[in-house]
């Protein structure tokens, strides 16, 4: 489950503005406002976020009392220390 802090947390970890989150995942910047203010969303508009940020190497965390976005750098590049090719 998306909530508005994991929102706004993802967007912190790729260095994105609202439009940005917007133009990834095709929810509109005024809705996703809304949404990191506290307001309810569909499941359709969660999954088009949730897609978006996966699509960019941020995971979205929910577990029973804690939430927020990892970023998964193994994804991005690989590790400055392997040696493995």
């Amino acid at each position: 489950m998306l909530t508005a802090e994991a929102c706004r947390a993802g967007r912190a970890l790729l260095g994105w503005g609202l439009e940005d989150l917007a133009g990834a995942s095709g929810v509109a910047a005024g809705t996703l406002s809304r949404i990191e203010n506290g307001r309810t969303m569909r499941a359709g508009t969660m999954k088009k976020l949730v897609d978006a940020f996966g699509a960019n190497g941020v995971e979205i965390v929910k577990t029973e009392d804690r939430t927020g976005a990892v970023l998964i750098y193994a994804r991005r590049t690989a590790f400055a220390g392997d040696t493995k090719k």
